[in-house]
């Protein structure tokens, strides 16, 4: 009987035990949505003169200057990118490890989709200058989205240089049609040294 009682109490305190869930470890991504955003609101509320250069296949250019109240739309490659300070967003991307290039004196932090062929957002990079004194600061963010399907291909090649100017280029592929590559620069800043 005793036997009996202690394999019942054994059963009825490790049964439930197995069956709590495994605790999900949150993911500390950097939101770069975030840091845009902040950019985009900065140059908002700026006096910049804002410049627009989009080269077409680089036979030629148009130049136009925007006004502020237009640059968000300028932005809006950027502005559609997944937050990964999401947690929902973040469990379907991963964090490469990061690494150090000398010759840039940067900090690269990676991060990559777990499933690519699901997402379109391909990578999303932060070069980052180390500095212990006065705190990190993010340089460049570089940004890759693919679409692709049987009929056609697009690729955005994105780079965001912090408080100066942001560059897409657009590379689409159609059935019996030749390559496209436009490439839009936004500037505002770029004079000033960084």
């Amino acid at each position: 009987m005793k036997t009996y009682v202690l394999l019942l109490f054994s059963f009825t305190v490790l049964v439930p035990a197995c069956r709590q869930k495994k605790k999900v470890d949150n993911k500390k991504f950097i939101s770069v949505l975030s840091l845009i955003k902040k950019q985009v609101a900065h140059v908002d509320t700026s006096l910049y003169s804002i410049m627009k250069v989009v080269y077409y296949d680089s036979l030629h250019s148009d130049t136009t200057y925007i006004p502020r109240e237009e640059f968000e739309v300028a932005a809006a490659d950027f502005l559609a990118i997944p937050d990964l300070s999401d947690q929902k967003v973040a469990k379907r991307y991963k964090e490469e490890p990061a690494r150090y290039d000398e010759l840039l004196n940067r900090v690269i932090i990676t991060y990559t989709p777990l499933n690519p062929e699901r997402e379109e957002i391909k990578s999303q990079e932060l070069l980052v200058t180390p500095n212990v004194a006065t705190g990190d600061k993010v340089n460049n963010i570089i940004i890759l989205r693919e679409i692709s399907d049987r009929d056609s291909f697009l690729q955005k090649k994105m780079l965001w240089q912090m408080d100066r100017s942001f560059q897409v280029i657009t590379t689409r592929q159609e059935p019996g049609k030749p390559e496209i590559i436009i490439t839009t620069k936004v500037s505002w800043n770029e004079e000033t040294d960084q």
